[in-house]
Parts: C-alpha cells; sequence; structure tokens
C-alpha cells in the first residue's frame, strides 16, 4: 500500500487525503500575513473585527479600544435602559419593534463577542471595563433615583 492508503476491516485499501490536507491546512496558516492568536496577547498589533483594523498604528488601536469600549456600554444601556414602549400602543406594532430592538442589541452583543476573539487583552480589557461601566450607568439599583418609596 501507498503512503495515502488505509486498509478498513474487510481488507479494502482506501485513498486518505487527510494526511494531505492538514498538511496543506497548516501550510497556509503558516503563510498568513496577519498571526491569528489562540492565547491573549498584548500590543497594539492586532486584527479586530475588520480585516486589516486597526493594523500596526497605535493611534488606530485606540481607536479600537475606544470604539469596543463604546459598544459594550451601548450594549448595556439596550439591556437595562430601552424601553419606550407606551401604554395603549399597538400590540402588533410593540411586538415588532421590541423585537427589532433584540435584533440590534443581539448584533451589537455579538460584535462585541468578536471584538473579544481577537485575544487581544487591551480589547478584552476594553469590553469588559465598558459593560462594567454601562450596568453602573444603566443597571445598577445603588445608583437609581427613588421615587420616594
Amino acid at each position: 500500500m501507498g503512503d495515502h492508503e488505509m486498509t478498513l476491516h474487510h481488507g479494502t485499501a482506501v485513498s486518505s487525503s487527510l494526511t494531505s490536507a492538514w498538511n496543506a491546512t497548516s501550510f497556509m496558516r503558516s503563510h498568513r500575513k496577519m498571526m491569528m492568536h489562540n492565547s491573549f496577547f498584548w500590543g497594539h498589533k492586532a486584527e479586530v473585527l475588520f480585516k486589516g483594523w486597526p493594523g500596526s498604528s497605535s493611534g488606530m488601536y485606540a481607536v479600537a479600544l475606544t470604539f469596543v469600549f463604546a459598544l459594550a456600554v451601548l450594549v448595556e444601556w439596550f439591556n437595562h435602559h430601552f424601553s419606550v414602549i407606551k401604554p395603549g400602543t399597538n400590540k402588533a406594532a410593540a411586538g415588532f419593534f421590541q423585537t427589532g430592538m433584540y435584533a440590534v442589541r443581539s448584533g451589537l452583543s455579538y460584535m462585541v463577542m468578536l471584538a473579544v476573539m481577537s485575544f487581544n487583552g487591551g480589547i478584552f480589557l476594553a469590553a469588559v471595563g465598558g459593560h462594567a461601566v454601562g450596568f453602573t450607568l444603566f443597571g445598577s439599583r445603588g445608583l437609581k433615583k427613588s421615587d420616594g418609596s
């Protein structure tokens, strides 16, 4: 049998391209321009959300940190502070509006998650910090005004 054949239970030889596919995949990954990280790393040379962004510029990395922070704050606002449906509103219209806002909130949450999946430590801290600030501003019961009760 050749290098690319294996024997099954009944003695039948089958061509196996698994090894060659694995080698081709490893070869393609090792020749990419941006390195994909599988563990947290620190530094401003990252790729967050979009190909080539923020690149190797420290200024653009600061913009990316600010963007992820603001996105996480916005997610918390949607989670805790967004109820604009007035009593007496058409139930069908209110249902569609709530569904639309839920879709927007879910999309923003997934964007924060994808940013964190860049495995950049600064982006992770910006996301966690944004969620914490957003929760403090919009969800914390200790900071809400009491209604006199």
